[in-house]
């Protein structure tokens, strides 16, 4: 009977420690449960998309809002695809939230050669998007690292190609228009997972070494066109008024020349009127056009004199009147 009882409780000895066991897993499980519904959650931002790993691979894109990842399995990655995102070459901006990272080599970065051997400090800016989260983070190992390699290098391709005064005066479109063209088709062919806005310079400027020199190169050019721009003006103002004076004079001749031409025409149809009257009747016709003259003549004498042919006796003298008086006329 003894033996019984302690085998019995031998027994019930023996089954605690595995209900112990048990009932610690259990409690380990659901401290495990709770803890994963309460601390899986994860918040993805507005302006980001979420990419779920699940050991490391890729599993699902998650949309702004809450997500649920199961702990130390799962695991989001934060892709902000609405932001817009710059590189920043030659210059750094203070405490810029969207720029990737600082320019450490500003100064070598901007010290540029150009296509006739000189040198020019070129700043420019990369505007870009997040546009393939997946890409973004499996397609190219450090892409805004690589994106800032192939900036530099398209740049610097862009920039050799031209002068040194197109990079500095009248070359800036292009150059930027070039340079987004070529980083458009670089980004796309590395995998990228990326979309090149823009590319847009800074201040660009000659080395300090040469800075006197290009400002009075720069004055000079400037003096130049503002002669050629007070040449143009006056050559604006005076051939103008040169063509109107010409042509003014060119009427008036063309006007002198039809009045002289019509009025000759007018006297040589007057004389061959007369002359055709004369033809009739020479002696009438004379003595008409005698009268006609005396008509004409008399009223310009201030003193007439008439004498007949058959006086004789009279001494012609010639009239002298005060210094002042009226001369007749001849």
């Amino acid at each position: 009977m003894q033996i019984v009882q302690r085998s019995a409780d031998l027994h019930s000895f023996r089954i605690k420690p595995v209900r112990l066991v048990l009932g610690a897993i259990a409690l380990i499980g659901i401290v495990v449960t709770l803890f994963s519904l309460f601390f899986g959650f994860v918040s993805i931002p507005t302006n980001s998309v979420g990419v779920k790993l699940r050991f490391g691979a890729f599993s699902a894109l998650a949309s702004p809002g809450l997500a649920y990842a199961i702990p130390h399995v799962d695991e989001f990655i934060v892709v902000p695809t609405q932001r817009l995102l710059k590189l920043e070459f030659g210059f750094s901006t203070p405490n810029a939230t969207n720029a990737y990272q600082a320019d450490r080599d500003a100064e070598d970065t901007e010290t540029m050669i150009t296509g006739d051997l000189n040198t020019a400090l070129v700043p420019w800016v990369v505007q870009y998007r997040i546009t393939d989260p997946r890409m973004y983070l499996f397609g190219a190992r450090e892409p805004e690292q690589t994106l800032r390699d192939l900036s530099e290098s398209v740049m610097r391709e862009v920039i050799g190609d031209r002068t040194v005064d197109e990079v500095l005066t009248i070359g800036r479109h292009e150059i930027e228009t070039a340079a987004l063209q070529r980083l458009v088709e670089l980004a796309s062919q590395y995998e990228l997972g990326l979309q090149i806005q823009q590319v847009q310079l800074a201040t660009v400027r000659p080395p300090p070494a040469v800075q006197a020199a290009f400002n009075e190169v720069n004055q000079a050019q400037q003096e130049k066109q503002t002669a050629i721009n007070q040449a143009w003006a006056i050559y604006n103002d005076a051939v103008p008024n040169a063509r109107g004076q010409g042509k003014e004079r060119q009427k008036q001749a063309e006007a002198y020349a039809f009045r002289r031409v019509n009025q000759s025409k007018g006297d040589v149809e007057k004389f061959s009127l007369l002359l055709a009257e004369y033809r009739k009747a020479p002696e009438v016709t004379r003595r008409r056009l005698y009268l006609e003259s005396m008509e004409a003549i008399f009223p310009a004498l201030q003193k007439k004199i008439i004498v007949d042919d058959s006086v004789k006796g009279i001494l012609q003298t010639l009239p002298l009147g005060p210094p002042d008086a009226p001369k007749p006329p001849r």
